[in-house]
């Protein structure tokens, strides 16, 4: 008897080893570090200048913020951002905060334009999790039912004040067609 019985279970951590999807994952976060890295480049090279009256930069690299994850379309990925350290005193200080990853950005805009889409398709508030875990990976999390019912309401509320908005200061152009369609028929007996 050269066949089995046993059969293989999935893995219960709910992770599957997909080396494309880890891959994509792990250029996501090298392409949001260069771009990081770049931006503040450009940041730190315009303050080359400013110099302290020791003769020390004013502003130098302190460090990383800590490690956060982004909820993008190809799952959660870490992100780390440098702190930069404004050294001259005064209460006008320089800070760093790419425009690439906002101060507390948890999830990318493609994920927050999923969420109206599943709603609209007919997902439940309860069902939301489980749809984004299977879309997103097992890591999307922060997106429970008390966090959707929230959205759900800022919807609605946006969704009533676009309908009150006011439309008399514009114009518009309405182009009304109406036709019929006729198959032309080929034989003879059939003619019109």
């Amino acid at each position: 008897m050269s066949e089995t019985t046993i059969s293989t279970l999935p893995d219960p951590s709910g992770l599957s080893p997909d080396p494309l999807t880890d891959l994509i994952r792990d250029g996501a976060r090298k392409l949001i570090e260069q771009a990081v890295e770049a931006e503040l480049a450009a940041l730190l090279a315009a303050f080359a200048e400013d110099k302290l009256e020791d003769g020390r930069a004013r502003l130098v690299r302190h460090g990383h913020l800590p490690e956060r994850e982004i909820l993008t379309g190809v799952g959660p990925v870490a992100v780390k951002v440098p702190r930069v350290r404004d050294l001259k005193p005064g209460e006008d200080k320089i800070t760093f905060t790419p425009s690439l990853l906002p101060r507390y950005l948890r999830k990318a805009k493609s994920v927050g334009e999923l969420l109206p889409w599943l709603s609209l398709k007919g997902v439940s508030t309860g069902d939301f999790s489980e749809a984004l875990s299977a879309l997103l990976g097992p890591g999307a999390k922060g997106l429970s039912a008390k966090t959707i019912t929230r959205l759900k309401a800022d919807w609605w509320s946006e969704h009533e004040a676009w309908e009150k908005r006011d439309l008399g200061t514009r114009r518009f152009l309405c182009i009304w067609a109406d036709g019929v369609y006729f198959k032309p028929s080929m034989s003879e007996d059939k003619r019109i």
